[in-house]
């Protein structure tokens, strides 16, 4: 079958995976050799009602050309896929298409009715992403796709890998362990969707805030000497107070105070450590006690240096309250309102008080049933609540006071005291989905015990038993680990794994894989299961064992089990990949996989991270459409440096298109010369002619280079050496050296080429089908002859063995006296037709063999008329020097020299004018500081770019000055 003009990748693409997965090319085992090694990666599971973004192109791009690589080379393949169940996700897509649809609410539904039509939104919906990765070429074994929650009740299509009872036995034998509890602890809280979420689902969003400063009154009207220094020891103010001023962005949380914190080393408020303060909101006459204590949260040298302690909306007032044994009075409900609920406010009061002056305990059930809001805000949304407790503040005097000057129309100042509320960007929590204001809430939830099974996860890690790469990210790692916090594992959600625990009337606490175990625990009582289901953290973090069969005792357990490679995003190492690695260790007590290779960040083209608010989203299926898969993947392949996040642009994409056009005009060529006429043969080639066992040994090179860099995990490394090989060796210099091979008289030198040419495009097919696996299938397809796809074409092995010094130092000498003369005539206008004299001066005789071998070559292709020799260079020569020979090319009479004197000095000093300008401002401090670090980056490169320009202009006009 001959060659298509051009390569239509929309239309190849659908039908080459069609082809591949009618050929079960992706499963398990396919190409294995036999007594092979196995290689495994899991799939990061995207989100089951997800679309395939950027990120996802980039992380699957990496996995797959990993898994192709080794399939290639006959390992034991298993790329294993599947996806997540995503609970707060898919709960959230759900209820917004049944609103549009006018369907009956979640609530009115019912959760048996609700989660029928969840998993009718997944089936109609699970397709859609996986048939993006397909796409986008992803080979993996499709018939092996997983589910976070594959065999759960009402899943309407269970298959063999029965997730969601892994994940159930695993909770079980956790409690049973005492490695899971239940307790109250404070967690992030959606009021939107009422329930708890992870730190990875919130979003800290800088926004215009306040910070309002208040009086806390002291108790019985008690006075000290308040004194203020400076960093020398001189009183700058003293005066008597009867008052401790703090300052809070959220004033509504200050009916919930437990304390005031000061800094032990900070001596204005020494002589009121100790002493009680009155919260100054709420009935007069029911007015709480607090005492001020000393922690080392507080900064002295922030605001006041007393920070009030309400440690049941603030993580940080929350560490404070667990060291200092302060009450944690709970405010808001599960929708963020004030509380309604509970004894009236003067009842709670008297409570908190007697608590304060430590003549009665609480437990921490009754401390969170003591509802501390005043009447009158009860009931009230955070926000409203929050405006009528700054005005109940203001109105009795106790907002603290600055002077505001004032100048009336006439002229005439004057002053005032006003309240003293700080304008200042703060950093506020937003759930992801919701896009509501996170509220931090002490709830009752399920935790993991994180403690009692981090330090295996952390040891893998030190010990090098699992290797994180970038190096940096073990950082993040140990980080994360070292000071963990119990990890809350529960959400008050219906889609998810229900938490396998039931209650009887009387409060028993029954855990077990089944209603019907949990009753006969409970000796036949009536139960009612816990309503809340598992956070997806939990059950994906058994991905690696869950998805091959655990716990039955499979085959791929133990053939694929541990895996060999994690690939993910570095904003997930402590979310999924930590807690992998704890998981694995507790459950099965081996390490989940051996290296983690963590990739960066896709950034649009000036550095900025891609958002829809700013409309520089790059939507991967566009660029598919309009580029093709392989030029997206390339492109991505080439600029996955290690620890760097790329700066993707279209032009790049474009630019890689051509590299897959470039080798597919290589092939035509050959197609046309009869490269591909006879039958295929795998042995190497034996070529005589130099130029052939040159490209042979560049071949060879490139293979170990290629391979080198994906051992290292090095993608762009693999991926330029290619294009540098494929574009520059093989399409341009290999494609022009062959022509007077191919064409000429000698039938031997002829068949010799054909065959060593068609060798070397079928390695680079091969070698570059990982990368651009669609255009090298299709080209294999049509060209080679073999009835084995590309996909499992054999892996080279070649090396060093196939270079010839000779010919590799001779064949590069010539390019790069091509190269040079091309340069040298570019740079001084010599006009493209016009075949030039060389000169040569200190020639050794293998540059005069090397000339005197290729020189029709170098004639043609430098466009140069003759080669004569001299003991000096003519003035005014464009002179070029190569290892064993200097070379002239003579200007005079070929350009017009003060033409060109004109056009390079204009073009200098409009060069220079804006190198003075890039750097003057690099130079200024303010400018690095506060501008963008894209925009500085890009300044920097400009400067860099243009510095080097400037230089060769300067030559150029150097070498102008000869010739008068």
């Amino acid at each position: 079958m001959s060659m298509e003009k051009t390569f239509n990748a929309k239309e190849a693409e659908a039908r080459l995976l069609a082809a591949w997965e009618a050929a079960n090319a992706f499963a398990a085992g396919a190409n294995a050799k036999p007594g092979a090694d196995s290689f495994s990666i899991v799939i990061p599971p995207p989100n089951v009602t997800g679309s395939l973004h950027m990120g996802h192109a980039f992380n699957n791009t990496l996995q797959d050309i990993l898994i192709r690589w080794h399939r290639m080379r006959g390992f034991d393949t298993l790329w294993q896929p599947g996806t997540d169940h995503a609970g707060i996700a898919t709960q959230m897509v759900t209820e917004r298409d049944m609103a549009a649809k006018g369907e009956p609410s979640r609530t009115e539904m019912g959760r048996e009715k609700f989660l029928e039509r969840v998993w009718q939104q997944k089936k109609n919906s699970r397709g859609t992403i996986i048939g993006q990765l397909k796409r986008l070429g992803a080979s993996c074994d499709w018939s092996r796709e997983a589910f976070t929650m594959g065999g759960a009740p009402g899943d309407p299509d269970p298959t063999e890998q029965n997730f969601h009872d892994a994940v159930i036995k695993v909770f079980v034998d956790m409690y049973n362990k005492g490695l899971i509890y239940r307790g109250k602890r404070l967690v992030n809280w959606d009021p939107h969707f009422e329930t708890a979420i992870s730190d990875l689902e919130v979003e800290n969003i800088e926004v215009d805030g306040h910070m309002w400063h208040f009086k806390y009154p002291l108790a019985d009207g008690q006075t000290y000497e308040y004194v203020e220094k400076d960093e020398d020891g001189n009183v700058t103010l003293r005066e008597t107070r009867d008052y401790i001023s703090i300052a809070t962005t959220r004033p509504e949380t200050m009916l919930g105070d437990g304390a005031v914190a000061v800094h032990p080393s900070d001596e204005r408020y020494a002589p009121i450590v100790g002493k009680l303060c009155e919260i100054p909101v709420g009935p007069k006459e029911h007015r709480r006690l607090i005492p001020i204590i000393t922690d080392e949260y507080p900064d002295p040298e922030f605001g006041s240096g007393a920070v009030k302690i309400t440690g049941a909306h603030d993580f940080n007032d929350y560490a404070v309250a667990q060291r200092g044994s302060i009450p944690c009075y709970r405010l808001m409900d599960t929708k963020g309102t004030l509380r309604a609920d509970g004894a009236p406010h003067a009842d709670a009061a008297a409570i908190a008080m007697a608590v304060a002056k430590g003549t009665q305990t609480l437990t921490e059930a009754e401390v969170d049933a003591v509802n501390l809001v005043p009447d009158d805000l009860r009931g009230l949304d955070r926000f409203e609540a929050r405006k009528q407790v700054i005005q109940q503040i203001t109105d009795e005097g106790l907002a603290v006071t600055i002077v505001e000057e004032t100048e009336d129309e006439d002229g005439v100042k004057s002053t005032r005291q006003v309240p003293f509320v700080e304008k200042k960007k703060i950093m506020q929590p937003f759930g992801d989905r919701s896009k509501v204001v996170i509220e931090p809430m002490l709830t009752d939830q399920w935790f993991v015990d994180t403690d009692k099974i981090v330090g295996p996860a952390i040891d893998a890690v030190k010990s090098g038993e699992v290797q994180i790469l970038p190096e940096q990210d073990k950082k993040v790692y140990f980080h994360w680990l070292e000071n963990i916090e119990p990890w809350c594992i529960s959400r008050q959600l219906w889609w998810g794994h229900q938490i396998p625990v039931w209650y009887d009337a009387d409060g028993g606490m029954y855990c077990a894989t089944s209603e019907a175990e949990a009753t006969a625990q409970a000796g036949g009582k009536p139960l009612t299961r816990d309503p809340d289901v598992l956070d997806t953290w939990f059950s994906s973090g058994l991905w690696p064992i869950g998805t091959l069969g655990w716990p039955e005792d499979t085959a791929e357990m133990a053939k694929y089990f541990p895996t060999n490679v994690l690939v993910t995003g570095f904003d997930i190492i402590f979310f999924w990949v930590a807690r992998m690695m704890m998981m694995q260790y507790a459950v099965v007590g081996q390490k989940p996989f051996s290296t983690v290779y963590v990739h960066a960040l896709v950034r649009d083209e000036k550095g900025k991270k891609m958002s829809k608010s700013l409309g520089n989203v790059l939507d991967p299926l566009e660029l598919i459409d309009e580029y093709g898969a392989d030029a997206v993947r390339f492109t991505l392949t080439a600029m996955a440096a290690m620890g760097r996040d790329l700066k993707l642009s279209t032009q790049r994409i474009a630019g890689y298109r051509n590299f897959g056009t470039k080798l597919w005009n290589a092939c035509r060529f050959a197609e046309m010369n009869e490269v591909f006429a006879t039958e295929p043969t795998d042995a190497l080639p034996q070529p005589e002619a130099r130029v052939n066992r040159w490209i042979v040994g560049e071949t060879a090179r490139v293979r170990e280079e290629v391979d080198v860099a994906l051992s290292a995990y090095r993608f762009n490394d693999a991926a330029n050496a290619l294009y540098a090989f494929v574009w520059g060796k093989v399409c341009d210099w290999y494609v022009e050296f062959s022509k007077p091979l191919l064409q000429g008289d000698d039938a031997a030198a002829a068949a010799e080429t054909r065959a060593t040419m068609r060798w070397v495009l079928e390695q680079c097919m091969i070698l570059l089908h990982p990368m651009m696996p669609f255009v090298t299938e299709e080209l294999w397809g049509t060209l080679s002859g073999r009835e084995t796809m590309a996909v499992h074409a054999e892996w080279p092995t070649y090396g060093a063995e196939l270079l010839d010094a000779d010919a590799d130092a001779e064949m590069n000498w010539v390019i790069d006296l091509i190269d040079a003369v091309r340069s040298a005539r570019a740079q001084m206008h010599v006009p493209a037709g016009i075949y030039v004299p060389l000169v040569a001066t200190e020639i050794t005789q293998e540059a005069r063999t090397a000339w005197a071998n290729n020189e029709g070559l170098i004639k043609r292709l430098a466009r140069i008329a003759d080669l004569t020799e001299a003991a000096e260079m003519p003035k005014g020569c464009a002179t070029v020097t190569l290892r064993g020979a200097s070379f002239g090319i003579p200007l005079e009479g070929i350009i017009d020299v003060a033409e060109e004197r004109a056009r390079l000095e204009k073009s200098l000093g409009k060069l220079e004018k804006e190198l003075k300008s890039l750097s003057g401002r690099l130079n200024n401090p303010k400018f690095v500081a506060s501008a963008p670090e894209e925009v500085v980056q890009e300044n920097r490169d400009r400067l860099t770019e243009g510095g080097d320009e400037a230089a060769r202009l300067r030559d150029a006009l150097a070498r102008l000055s000869e010739l008068g």
